[in-house]
This record gives structure tokens, sequence and C-alpha cells, in this order.
């Protein structure tokens, strides 16, 4: 016989992935600890605003033991501790609820992000820059990155004589919405316009949370009878549809003032250099006041 022998090749167990919960976090999107990362790792996370809980938020609104995150190893879930205004994840009202990567966890005023998956660290970088230029409870553009896009398209508009547009809004009677209903409420209006609004305007258009309850919006390329026309229709979009809040209806409406470039140059005579963005939306914002003199509820331009 030859010196056939038996080959045993010796395959090597490949090690299991990590769990994505490994190092699975929430972060601050919207609150006073606006960026801070918590991590989940821990079996169990209890969150409140007693000073006993792992993650403590010091609002009027929280229960002082009011969700607990548990750490299953495969899954992560919240499970709600029958807190008095409950606890939300993408603005739904949830009793136990498996988070996915990305969820958004609201307890009070207070709004988080759920991160999982292998490149925690990165997502938590990405989502810290994303701060920079979003407002954390509406999901629209904050006013600093909003005032650096309404100067760069000035210029713009300036340099090619080309059409901008400003809108100023504001909703109309909103402390009364906060003392009617409660801030939870007056959070759920402001997130919900935002929405409404965003699913209405061009890609191109540039929509920010100014201050408060009052909003930016900037039309490139669009006249001032047009821009007039997009403010009505945004108005009555607000208007004929109710807002819900636990199931009661708050009537919400919208004033809204309207500047043109144009007239912002012709106004002030000075070069487009020269020019600030401060000063198209003080033009914007008069109008925005007198709409509200006017009885509310209406579009001055």
């Amino acid at each position: 016989m030859g010196n056939d022998s038996t080959v045993v090749t010796v395959i090597k167990k490949q090690p299991a992935k990590e769990s994505s919960s490994k190092d699975a976090c929430l972060v601050v999107i919207n609150g006073v600890d606006l960026g801070k990362k918590y991590s989940l790792t821990q079996r169990s996370t209890l969150i409140g605003r007693s000073s006993k809980v792992d993650i403590q938020v010091d609002e009027d609104s929280i229960s002082r033991n009011h969700a607990v995150i548990e750490n299953h190893g495969d899954r992560i879930f919240v499970r709600d501790l029958d807190s008095t205004n409950g606890t939300y994840v993408n603005d739904r009202s949830i009793s136990h609820h498996t988070l996915m990567d990305g969820d958004q966890l609201k307890i009070g005023r207070t709004i988080f992000k759920f991160l999982s998956g292998s490149n925690v660290e990165a997502a938590y970088h990405d989502e810290i820059y994303r701060l920079t230029t979003m407002d954390g409870l509406t999901q629209t553009y904050n006013k600093r990155h909003f005032l650096r896009e309404l100067e760069r398209e000035m210029s713009r508009s300036g340099r090619y004589e080309r059409d901008l547009a400003l809108l100023m809004c504001d909703i109309d009677y909103f402390k009364s919405i906060n003392d009617t209903y409660g801030h939870l409420a007056g959070d759920h209006v402001l997130r919900q316009m935002a929405q409404r609004v965003l699913n209405h305007i061009r890609r191109d258009d540039i929509f920010a949370r100014y201050g408060g309850e009052e909003f930016a919006l900037l039309l490139p390329e669009v006249d001032k009878h047009h821009a007039i026309q997009t403010a009505d229709k945004l108005r009555r979009l607000i208007e004929e549809e109710p807002f819900y809040f636990d199931n009661v209806s708050i009537p919400v409406t919208l004033s809204l003032g309207v500047a043109q470039f144009s007239e912002y140059i012709q106004q002030s005579g000075l070069n487009v250099e020269e020019m600030s963005g401060f000063g198209f939306i003080k033009i914007a914002d008069e109008r925005l006041y007198m709409a509200k003199s006017r009885g509310r509820n209406c579009v001055v331009g």
C-alpha cells in the first residue's frame, strides 16, 4: 500500500460577534444636558426624577421612577413604570417597546436618541455634529445654522440677481397652549407643526426654529407673490387640521410675515457685501407683528 494518510483540517470556530447592544447608549438631543451620552451596558437602567436613579432628569413632568431600560443582550427594551405623563418612542405612547437604532425616546420634555450597533462611537460623534445644525425637538435647522445659510443665500441672490424670499412665522397664543394643556402638549404642538411644514416645502427651502415658537423659512428662487401664496398655504395647513395630544384636540394657528430680498436692498441703500441677515429678518419680523396686530392667523407681505 502507498503512504496515503488521512489529512485532518482543523476549522477554527469564529468568535461570535459581540451583541449590538454591548455598546448601546442614549444621547440627549433635546434637554438640559444636550449631547450627554449614557451607556446602557448594565442589565437595567432606571430613568426618573429621583436622585437614586441611573439617569436623573430633574423635571416636574417626570415621575420619580419614570421608565427603565432593560438590556437582554440581543435586545434592549424600554418599559414605562406607570409614570404620570407617559413614555414616548418616536412620538407614540408606549408601555413596553423594543428599541431600534435611531429611535427617539421622549421622557418629560427631554428627548434621547438610542444608538446601537458595532459603530456606536462614530454614530455618537455624527449625532453631536448634527446637533450643531439641528434643533433637537422639532428636527428643523437651528438658529445658528439658519443665519449662516441666510448670509450665503443673500450673497448668491445679490451676485446673480435672483429672487429670494423670507417668511417669519409664529404660533398664535402659544403661551395659552402651554398654560391650558401643559408644556408637554406645547412641545408636541411645536414638533408636529414643524413636521407638517417640512412635509410641504421644497428640498432647497431652509426651515428653522428661530426661537421659542417662532420659525423662519427661506425660499431661494421665489418671488414675493409666490412667497405670500406659500405662506397662506402653510397657514391653512396648520389651521384646518387639528392637533391632538393625549386624545385632546388643540386648535393651532399661525401668523406670518413675508419679505423679499430686493426690498431690503432698496430700503437699506447698502451694497450686498454690507448687508446683514438681521436687517432682512427685521423686515419680515415687522410684518409678522403686523399680522398679529391684525388679529393673528393671517399673512402680511
